[in-house]
């Protein structure tokens, strides 16, 4: 005998509705969804009190700041997930734009040709970054320091050396073409550097978050004895992730030294800060096993705003860094809160 009746489907269809409701509180609460909500609050608060803020010229700044503290704040995002974290970044970014200023300014003295000389410069740029990483992957991995101790050495040694070869001044001479690559703008708001990034982005997403590699660095943070037992080779991995940090923190001193068209031994001072504010913000955990490169990103876009709009509302260079430090403040308590959430 049928037994159907005519409430069934509403019976039925309950659920489903409960799930699509489930959905759409999932996509309203997530990290990402709530960043981008707290960048256009931002937005529209520093645009009210400086109307400059709000325009396509203040948006290119902008965007030109969020490039190299993106690249930063994902290779910040790679290690912190494992459970580490790079002070080195900052000055690695410093050390690379005035290696790449330095190369470039001498091989065009001697006749080389523009793109070849920016070519090795770029290549002199990426080696200082590797060579970085390869040393913070030893001192943690063989020499068994921790992460941060190894990293503050490293940071100091590069500042050490980048005053050494500048003399405290800045490398300029840069040919036309290093400006042209990193001051021309499409559609007023968007440049090549940008572009780069934002394809880096893409990839360093997919790699975290679809491949071998990234499930490995989210073991290693979540339990490395674990990750061990398992099989995967810890330290070959850690030394992977600090290198790749190395590369993106070097593509960053790029970016600074297309941009200003000059190598400034003052680059990337203070930038460790900017990236781990950018990471933590974007909900990178500081216990490690947890975060995404979106979120990181996103953490660096409203730090570079936050920063630009400080600047145009008058508040001084070093009130900025005491603005980024409450930002990690708050972005770890905010964290620590959830923690504990979930655990009660």
């Amino acid at each position: 005998m049928n037994t159907t009746t005519k409430d069934s489907p509403t019976v039925e269809s309950s659920p489903l509705r409960e799930r699509r409701g489930g959905r759409w509180i999932e996509l309203a609460t997530r990290q990402e969804t709530l960043l981008i909500l707290v960048f256009a609050i931002m937005v529209t608060v520093f645009s009210i009190l400086n109307p400059r803020y709000f325009s396509t010229a203040s948006f290119g700044n902008i965007m030109q700041d969020f490039a190299p503290v993106m690249l930063m704040a994902i290779a910040q995002t790679f290690v912190i997930i494992t459970g580490g974290i790079d002070l080195s970044v900052g000055a690695v970014l410093g050390l690379s734009g005035v290696s790449a200023a330095l190369t470039i300014r001498a091989t065009t003295a001697n006749g080389v040709d523009p793109g070849l000389s920016i070519a090795a410069g770029i290549g002199t740029a990426l080696l200082v970054g590797v060579l970085v990483g390869v040393i913070n992957g030893l001192l943690v991995t063989r020499v068994n320091l921790a992460p941060f101790i190894a990293t503050l050495a490293t940071m100091g040694a590069c500042m050490g050396t980048t005053l050494v070869v500048t003399g405290g001044v800045q490398i300029a001479g840069a040919p036309a073409e290093v400006v042209h690559i990193g001051n021309t703008r499409y559609l007023d708001i968007f440049t090549a550097p940008l572009f780069v990034a934002l394809v880096i982005l893409v990839v360093a997403a997919i790699v975290l978050s679809k491949t071998r590699f990234g499930r490995h660095t989210y073991a290693i943070g979540s339990n490395v004895f674990a990750a061990r037992v398992a099989g995967i080779n810890v330290k070959r991995h850690l030394m992977k992730v600090y290198v790749l940090g190395g590369v993106l923190a070097s593509i960053a001193g790029l970016f600074v030294y297309f941009r200003l068209g000059s190598g400034s031994p003052a680059s990337g001072r203070g930038g460790e800060l900017q990236a781990i504010a950018a990471a933590v913000i974007g909900g990178v955990s500081l216990m490690g096993g947890l975060g995404r490169v979106t979120g990181a990103a996103l953490g660096a876009l409203i730090t570079a705003s936050v920063l630009s709009g400080l600047i145009l509302i008058g508040v001084e260079p070093n009130a900025q860094q005491i603005v980024v430090g409450a930002l990690i403040a708050v972005a770890v308590a905010v964290q620590g809160i959830g923690r504990s959430n979930a655990g009660s």
